[in-house]
């Protein structure tokens, strides 16, 4: 990138929303903590997305929405509660959920107990997974959800099972999951792009060329069905931006460098490695 488009771009750059970083390593505990429920889906930090994810909801439809048979009452009280909080559905849409998907960036999931008392996943409108396909995941219970993540066999599942059941309405949990990707896709249903791309970049443009991926992640409940709402909102910003506050650079390696390895491979930031530290010895620099 020439210096001249370098300047333009940093003139461009906002202020990241959300640095989960500052916080230290990522960790397999859910981290949630309790927020106020006026700050569920507002203020929406990438409304400017909503265009595009639109577009991604009618385009490739069979992609990015499915709903169980039996679903249909709760998917009509979520997307009540989404228009309660966000506003009204924005155009015309076969169903309840993706009208309720269209007034907000993030994306909705939906989960119910069975009648053997598993969660499972209902329904869900999902314009930004982060390596993962909802139609492969719809109607599996927690353990189907998270069972390539480690440790997800040795409690994890039975603690997210007991939050889920302890859970009151009215209540709303928030918690951060993050990455790097060298690109910014919102819509990545698999990671191999962003491997095969990391692999072919130069070193010498790795701060320009790299993003911090964000998942703003919520769980609350719906107060007539009972239902589970997970809610993800994905805010990408440029590693140039986030590395430049005060500390950040130092603050980013920390928790970079401190994860559990087993779970940075789970991530697979061993495609990314090189090009990170590369980054931050640019941005150490001024560069």
């Amino acid at each position: 990138m020439s210096a001249g488009a370098r300047r333009g771009s940093r003139e461009a750059m906002r202020a990241p929303p959300y640095l989960p970083f500052l916080n230290g390593p990522l960790s397999l505990a859910p981290g949630l903590r309790p927020i106020a429920p006026e700050t569920w889906l507002c203020p929406d930090t990438e409304a400017d997305a909503l265009a595009e994810k639109r577009a991604l909801m009618r385009d490739r439809r069979g992609e990015v929405y499915g709903a169980r048979a039996g679903s249909e009452a709760a998917t009509g009280e979520l997307a009540a509660a989404v228009h309660g909080a966000a506003g009204p559905t924005v155009g015309a849409w076969p169903s309840a959920l993706e009208g309720a998907a269209s007034a907000v960036s993030d994306d909705l999931c939906l989960l119910m107990k069975d009648e053997a008392g598993f969660w499972r996943l209902e329904a869900g409108s999902l314009c930004a997974p982060t390596f993962w396909r909802l139609g492969e995941k719809l109607g599996e219970p927690l353990g189907g959800l998270h069972g390539p993540v480690p440790g997800a066999n040795t409690g994890m599942v039975g603690r997210i099972h007991r939050m889920f059941d302890a859970l009151r309405p009215g209540q709303v949990l928030e918690r951060f999951n993050w990455t790097v990707q060298p690109g910014t896709e919102r819509f990545t249903p698999s990671q191999a792009p962003f491997k095969e791309r990391a692999a072919e970049m130069d070193e010498t443009g790795a701060l320009d060329g790299l993003w911090l991926r964000v998942e703003r992640q919520t769980i609350s409940k719906l107060a007539v069905s009972g239902a589970v709402v997970f809610t993800i909102r994905v805010a990408i910003d440029p590693l140039r931006a986030v590395l430049a506050g005060p500390g950040h650079a130092e603050a980013f390696a920390a928790a970079w460098e401190g994860i559990d390895p087993v779970l940075a491979d789970y991530k697979g930031w061993q495609h990314y490695q090189r090009l990170v530290r590369a980054a931050l010895a640019q941005a150490r620099r001024g560069g």
